[in-house]
């Protein structure tokens, strides 16, 4: 298996949303995000692009495991809802960061739905601990879709962060 990078966005200042478009066959794509940080304490949410323009309608689902440091599992399902919510509250510096990897799925193929399976580490900033989320989310809409959009839940901005789509090869002949 090897990764072909498709797309990459390199935040140093402040933005407010990032966008990775590329998806133009039936491939496995993965996105990988590292020491992401916000300009104030927020949510990452993700949605995915149609034609390269966030799909905003309410039709995300998801369930993700949430593994803290030193406390009890929990678990995080909503459905019908306008984005995939990723993290706790994260905050402003390294200390308080997001790092991703998603694997996405038929995201080219428009009578299917497009889903992804999200595994991140994070730290909280309000009980200033270690999480782990695991799970997968889906847009039931049976529509092609050729990307994913970064934004924060209220509306604060990116300060720092590398965010790359891949696709992922399979043999040596791709």
């Amino acid at each position: 298996m090897g990764l072909l990078q498709i797309a990459t966005n390199n935040v140093t200042s402040n933005v407010s949303s990032v966008s990775l478009t590329g998806i133009n066959d039936d491939s496995v794509y993965m996105v990988a995000c590292n020491n992401i940080f916000f300009d104030n304490n927020d949510d990452m949410r993700i949605r995915f692009t149609v034609s390269g323009t966030a799909d905003s309608s309410s039709n995300y689902d998801f369930a993700l495991k949430n593994i803290h440091i030193n406390t009890s599992f929990g678990n995080t399902a909503q459905q019908n809802q306008s984005s995939i919510d990723t993290n706790q509250g994260t905050g402003t510096s390294s200390d308080h960061q997001i790092n991703l990897i998603m694997y996405l799925y038929n995201f080219n193929k428009s009578d299917e739905f497009s889903f992804a399976t999200i595994d991140n580490a994070h730290r909280n900033t309000s009980q200033n601990r270690t999480a782990l989320f695991s799970g997968g989310a889906v847009l039931t809409e049976a529509q092609t879709t050729d990307g994913v959009h970064f934004f924060l839940g209220s509306g604060n901005n990116f300060a720092n962060g590398s965010f790359t789509l891949y696709k992922v090869i399979w043999g040596i002949d791709e």
